[in-house]
């Protein structure tokens, strides 16, 4: 039986890590892969190790996590690779054929090992990406990030605010011009569907809720760094005030529960009137108590938000777009700042 073997930091796992997994499972009968991690790094190595494992379920791959703050590079100890090997003899006491990776360290990490070298890709040619390439702008590279890490970078943004904002036509524009998917808004549907504006009842908001949140979970794999939202579950909240004078308690504790937008743009009410046969509010009046009830909304949830108030249209597509775009330049590393580490 071949054995190989692949160590490396994975910060983040991305296509270049999966495709030398890939060649190496097709090589050996048997490959182990690595994760590295001690308290210094900004990206958990749970986290890490959690991701490799998911991207590598189904294969002949086992994953191993080390998390031990020891010198990480040759000059930090003068016997760094005598502590290195004595550690992955200890996570892998079975011999080693091969040390597979597109780095040159494989070499002397092959001869301290005992096994012999097997580089894949050293130039980039078939996957061109790195870690520092991601880290330095994830969204260009979006294309070279699996999907677990996706799920960790990808941000959401939010449209909010009364009837006749703009938010379906905005949610649209800045989906095409940040090349991403939006999410629509469930609860227009399923008023044309099923209540052509008359007799609302708990249950239905309740369903509204559940509805946009399978859509929005559905379509976020397919979106890029950022998925453009037409409306959550907040606007559910204040349409439930709006024509039933009462919120469900359990859309309420959803509400201050569930993971919220990384921003909400809320839409001010200016914008002239247009009923395009299924809008309830025609008055100025009840737009902008509507609007006054998001924004009690978003305080009390602690959400982030920020308000467009523009009464033009070029203005507010102009000002929405500079907020995604200030969303999509935060640090890559802050995405990561709360996470929680998973045991393993």
């Amino acid at each position: 039986m071949l054995r190989g073997f692949f160590l490396g930091k994975f910060m983040p796992v991305h296509n270049g890590h999966l495709f030398v997994c890939d060649v190496a499972a097709r090589f050996v009968d048997e490959l182990t892969v690595f994760v590295c991690s001690h308290d210094a790094e900004p990206i958990d190595g749970f986290l890490r190790a959690e991701w490799m494992r998911e991207c590598l379920n189904g294969t002949n791959c086992n994953v191993v996590h080390m998390h031990r703050d020891i010198p990480q590079t040759p000059d930090d100890h003068p016997d760094f690779w005598r502590i290195w090997t004595d550690t992955i003899t200890e996570h892998h006491p079975k011999p080693i054929d091969y040390v597979f990776g597109s780095e040159e360290y494989i070499y002397p990490l092959a001869q301290a090992l005992d096994a012999k070298p097997f580089i894949v890709d050293l130039e980039r040619q078939t996957v061109p990406v790195s870690g520092t390439v991601i880290r330095s702008d994830a969204g260009q590279n979006w294309g070279h990030i699996p999907a677990p890490v996706r799920r960790h970078l990808q941000k959401r943004l939010t449209l909010i605010g009364p009837e006749s904002t703009g938010k379906s036509t905005l949610a649209k524009v800045l989906g095409d011009q940040f090349a991403t998917k939006t999410v629509p808004e469930f609860g227009r549907f399923y008023d044309a569907a099923f209540k052509q504006g008359a007799n609302w009842e708990e249950q239905d908001f309740m369903t509204i809720a559940d509805g946009h949140a399978a859509q929005a979970s559905a379509i976020a794999p397919h979106a890029g760094p950022v998925v453009i939202e037409d409306t959550d579950l907040l606007q559910t909240v204040v349409w439930s005030e709006a024509l039933l004078e009462v919120v469900p308690d359990v859309l309420v504790s959803r509400l201050k529960t569930v993971k919220r937008p990384d921003l909400y743009l809320l839409l001010s009410p200016q914008m002239a009137w247009v009923d395009d046969g299924t809008r309830y509010h025609a008055s100025l009046e009840e737009r902008r108590w509507f609007h006054a009830r998001l924004k009690h909304w978003l305080g009390a949830v602690g959400a982030s938000w920020v308000e467009i108030a523009d009464t033009t249209w070029l203005a507010r597509q102009h000002h929405a777009a500079q907020a995604v775009s200030d969303l999509l330049d935060g640090d890559f590393y802050s995405r990561f700042a709360d996470h929680t580490p998973i045991a393993e």
